[in-house]
């Protein structure tokens, strides 16, 4: 198990920062969950994770949104000018996102991170194992991005086919203007490092699932 320590360094503003683009719909059904992460490779995609307790005392506010950015929630390496099932090689899903975090008067916000991800290796898979990238990012609500970070994934799956990791993340710090700006002013979004072919794949819904054993593209 490897566990992170996330200092996201941001300007010392409420949620005045100057409009970007949006980082697009988060995908949908996403829950925000209270969890614990940590690194670890598991035989099947089980996910039995304790709640963090970071505090038994209430915040000064809601935790901020935390999702999965549903274009980039699923990572398909293939020629996309000939989708297939026999044309696919390694494979990644992100299946869940949870967090816990605490804050009280000024102090910042700190947020603990749990994510699950299932990878899988296709018939042109080439190899046992496969660095992965992701990215954690902090938003100001819908508008701007206020800090992103890459991590690697290594994973080694053994003469398998799947491989199910949990990665922790601890901790995330989000500073706050003043007193009165709460967690629900920002979302902290994760995804795959994705190619603009594999984005454009996943936002038309189309899928190759970890363990698909047909050619055909599953809707």
């Amino acid at each position: 198990m490897r566990r992170y320590t996330l200092a996201l360094v941001l300007a010392a503003a409420a949620v005045t920062a100057a409009p970007v683009e949006s980082l697009a719909q988060a995908r949908p059904g996403g829950q925000q969950q209270p969890q614990q992460p940590g690194r670890e490779q598991a035989p099947d995609s089980s996910w039995n994770v304790p709640q963090l307790r970071l505090s038994q005392q209430a915040n000064a506010g809601p935790c901020p949104f935390v999702k999965i950015l549903y274009d980039a929630a699923r990572y398909v390496e293939m020629p996309f000018d000939q989708p297939a099932t026999t044309n696919v090689g390694f494979t990644g899903e992100i299946q869940g996102v949870s967090a816990n975090c605490v804050y009280r008067g000024d102090d910042p916000i700190r947020v603990n991170m749990n994510v699950l991800f299932e990878l899988g290796r296709g018939p042109q898979a080439t190899g046992d194992s496969r660095t992965y990238r992701y990215w954690i990012a902090v938003t100001d609500r819908n508008t701007a991005i206020l800090n992103k970070e890459y991590f690697d994934l290594p994973v080694n799956f053994r003469g398998q086919q799947r491989a199910t990791v949990e990665e922790e993340i601890r901790e995330i710090v989000i500073p706050r203007a003043d007193i009165t700006t709460s967690g629900s002013n920002f979302e902290i979004l994760v995804g795959f490092e994705v190619t603009p072919e594999m984005a454009e794949f996943n936002r038309t819904g189309s899928r190759f699932r970890i363990n698909a054993g047909t050619a055909q593209t599953q809707q």
